[in-house]
């Protein structure tokens, strides 16, 4: 009786351990739901894989969102706004073919992967590209949070 609740409180202390999984302290992860239509002018980039849009609307993310065609119908979205700092005049990223690149500092992130590709070699925590959920259905990409 007593291995058997020795091994019931074990389970219960390894079923609830943490992740490591940190939060970035410097974006919000706002609730929001946008339909790119692939028909339009404004999307129909997304139609050829590798390529990459700015979607600009206060309906997607913080400060819009970065969306790109990874192939093989998988499409990727991420925040606008630079990872590394809190939303200011300087922090919504500039996109350059496969990378978005914040005018603050010139970190220049993969759409690909949203991590940070010039990470400083210092000791301070730098976070990668805040990811969206992004699923294609009937000709659109349908971006969430």
């Amino acid at each position: 009786m007593i291995s058997r609740l020795s091994i019931l409180i074990l389970l219960i202390f390894t079923a609830c351990s943490n992740d490591g999984t940190t939060r970035n302290p410097y974006l919000q992860e706002i609730g929001f739901r946008f339909e790119a239509n692939l028909n339009l002018p404004s999307y129909s980039p997304l139609t050829n894989t590798g390529s990459a849009v700015y979607i600009q609307s206060d309906l997607a993310g913080t400060r819009g969102v970065f969306v790109i065609n990874a192939g093989f119908d998988q499409f990727r979205a991420f925040e606008a706004s630079c990872p590394n700092h809190a939303p200011n005049d300087c922090s919504t990223m500039e996109l350059d073919g496969q990378i978005a690149t914040c005018s603050c500092e010139d970190y220049q992130y993969s759409l690909f992967t949203g991590q940070l590709l010039n990470r400083p070699d210092d000791e301070n925590r730098y976070y990668d590209m805040l990811e969206y959920n992004a699923n294609y259905s009937g000709g659109s990409v349908i971006i969430s949070n």
